[in-house]
């Protein structure tokens, strides 16, 4: 269910049905709209928000054997250039992709985007200042690598290269090569919290 609602890469949000969900989920629709009255959308939702704790994981696992802040942050888009590589360029953020396309269209899923992007924000501002970087820097190098990755992301997808990922990863750590990370407590990107969703039709 999470592949087909998150990672499907040849139909857009808003031609997606219904029925396709009760498919991939091998539940019988009485009981799929039981669980989830709010339909595709309901479905939708929260897929998103547990893809969101579950991606919340990664940049920190990434960086903690690290001491260096520059390393780091270079190690991330190295990570992630390979992951896609190895994936034959997948959809490697299914959170992006929902938000960019429901923005403007379904309020549901972009309150959802937005309370897991805002997690992710405070979560990551959260682990540097536990590595010992300062708030203001800790919370700028957090905006600036989410929106990195998102970005090149994109660009990686549809040039199918890892071109853009390893360029900024070159391009963002020298700034910050001899910033130091001290030992810290690992710990998720966030938990997000959204508003409640809005039973409606599928």
């Amino acid at each position: 269910m999470y592949a087909l609602v998150c990672r499907e890469e040849a139909t857009p949000w808003q031609g997606r049905r219904g029925n396709r969900f009760v498919a991939a989920s091998g539940a019988p629709i009485g009981s799929l709209y039981h669980h989830f009255p709010g339909g595709k959308t309901q479905i939708a939702r929260e897929a998103l928000l547990n893809a969101g704790v579950a991606y919340g994981l990664l940049i920190p696992t990434v960086i903690d054997p690290h001491d260096d802040l520059g390393d780091a942050l270079e190690a991330v888009f190295v990570q992630a250039a390979e992951d896609m590589a190895s994936t034959g360029f997948a959809n490697m953020c299914p959170v992006g992709s929902v938000a960019g396309e429901v923005a403007d269209t379904v309020r549901e899923l972009r309150d959802a985007t937005a309370g897991i992007f805002t997690s992710w924000l405070d979560g990551g501002t959260a682990y540097f200042r536990s590595r010992g970087v300062p708030e203001r820097a800790a919370r700028d190098v957090t905006v600036v690598l989410i929106g990195a990755l998102e970005g090149a992301f994109v660009l990686a997808r549809t040039l199918r290269s890892t071109e853009p990922l390893l360029a900024m990863g070159r391009v963002l750590s020298p700034q910050y090569r001899g910033v130091a990370l001290t030992a810290g407590a690992s710990f998720a990107m966030g938990g997000v919290s959204v508003p409640g969703p809005v039973a409606e039709g599928n």
